[in-house]
């Protein structure tokens, strides 16, 4: 965001506040001085998934801006309190900036309502005018989707195999045919840390977040055989 372009008139537009959440102090600081620039209000900018939860369920804003993966873990905390948020208080815009193609996290949050829900990718967001144009259409209730992601997402809805790495759908294989980790890592040659990273991201990429391990691993196998019925 850094250098986005901005025009010497902004134009007339209805002022939202906005609760952002970056851990980039960097990117924040950037982001709050574009989305200042163009006539908005930041009421919080934080670091942290556990800051924004705090702050929007004390003073709720008119649309939240969250980074997808945030502190402690770096995967996907911005997004499961989007998520959260979003079930505790129905219809609050959510708009997404990642940097990463993760369609599983889009198809999630459009699960809890597809209105007032934007999903863009950070290296995409380095027009000023072109982002608060997606913040204002988000924020008005419309929906507003990176076009990397709109492919992605239509190939993920067709068939959610083809997100995985051939060696991930090596290790979903052996899954299937009921091998522990211990076999999986003894079968492949590599170590069982190794495997429980592969496992982690067949069940992210498949968008199996919220179950325990033994639930998403039998879902994890039943849409591997499933696509291997429709081949």
């Amino acid at each position: 965001m850094t250098g986005a372009r901005v025009p010497d008139r902004v134009p007339d537009r209805v002022r939202v506040r906005v609760a952002l959440a970056e851990d980039s102090g960097l990117l924040r600081d950037s982001l709050v001085a574009l989305i200042t620039r163009f006539g908005h209000e930041v009421v919080t900018a934080v670091g942290s998934a556990d800051e924004l939860l705090t702050a929007v369920r004390a003073a709720p804003p008119d649309i939240v801006v969250t980074d997808v993966r945030m502190p402690p873990t770096f995967r996907d905390e911005g997004l499961r309190a989007a998520i959260a948020l979003r079930r505790e208080r129905p219809g609050l815009p959510i708009l997404v900036l990642s940097q990463h193609v993760d369609t599983p996290s889009l198809t999630e949050l459009l699960d809890t309502g597809a209105a007032g829900t934007g999903y863009l990718l950070k290296d995409r967001v380095t027009n000023g005018t072109d982002f608060v144009a997606a913040l204002d259409e988000v924020a008005a209730g419309g929906t507003v989707v990176d076009p990397e992601m709109v492919r992605r997402l239509l190939a993920y809805r067709r068939d959610p195999l083809r997100l995985l790495s051939a060696r991930e759908l090596e290790v979903l294989g052996l899954m299937a045919e009921g091998r522990s980790n211990t076999a999986i890592r003894e079968r492949l040659v590599i170590s069982e840390v190794t495997v429980s990273k592969h496992i982690g991201s067949i069940f992210t990429k498949l968008g199996l977040h919220s179950d325990g391990a033994d639930h998403r691993r039998v879902l994890a196998v039943l849409t591997y055989l499933r696509g291997a019925d429709a081949d």
